[in-house]
């Protein structure tokens, strides 16, 4: 990675609902030459009125992580239509499928290694930070989002970008940041 500082982009809860009890929801970004992407999403809020799903003893792949608290990145290349979802929940489980194009061909995603996730909480914050490899050899798009479950069970959807309609982070239109990886040393 880079020594200068990572840019920070603030996610934005979908329009016109409910930030519960989300102060801020902001994701620093850096991708690396060999293409290791590292994300640190930092969730500010009174935590008691949020549900972080309990931490799992050895983390690994689940499913459906996105029922819950979580964060999520969506990754194409430049000229695909395919792209790739990845999830990650404070509990350190994590997800990854493949899609050949806008919500068409899933299936789980085969990745140079298991991303690595660690995660820092305090009656404020909740901080994730992964760092995954991607296949990609090309510039890539990304779309960010977040999932955030409220202490009743209320699901806030937050990304950079929304499009129109429902909340769909799979929407070509949600991946918004394009990305260069960070010269060699």
């Amino acid at each position: 990675m880079t020594d200068s500082p990572a840019p920070i982009y603030p996610l934005l809860p979908y329009p016109g609902a409910s930030r519960g009890a989300v102060r801020r929801l902001d994701v620093r970004i850096e991708m690396a030459a060999d293409r290791t992407l590292r994300l640190d999403y930092v969730l500010e809020t009174d935590l008691q009125h949020v549900r972080i799903p309990p931490a799992v003893r050895g983390g690994g792949r689940a499913e459906r992580l996105w029922m819950h608290t979580c964060f999520e990145a969506f990754v194409a290349g430049d000229d695909s239509p395919g792209y790739l979802e990845l999830n990650f929940s404070p509990s350190g489980q994590w997800a990854a499928y493949r899609f050949e194009s806008y919500r068409q061909g899933m299936a789980a995603a085969e990745l140079a290694a298991d991303p690595h996730l660690q995660v820092r909480q305090s009656a404020r914050e909740l901080e994730l930070q992964a760092t995954v490899r991607v296949a990609s050899r090309e510039r890539i798009r990304l779309g960010l989002s977040a999932v955030v479950e409220d202490d009743e069970g209320g699901l806030s959807y937050w990304a950079l970008r929304h499009p129109p309609g429902r909340p769909d982070f799979h929407h070509p239109d949600s991946f918004s940041l394009a990305l260069e990886p960070s010269p060699s040393p």
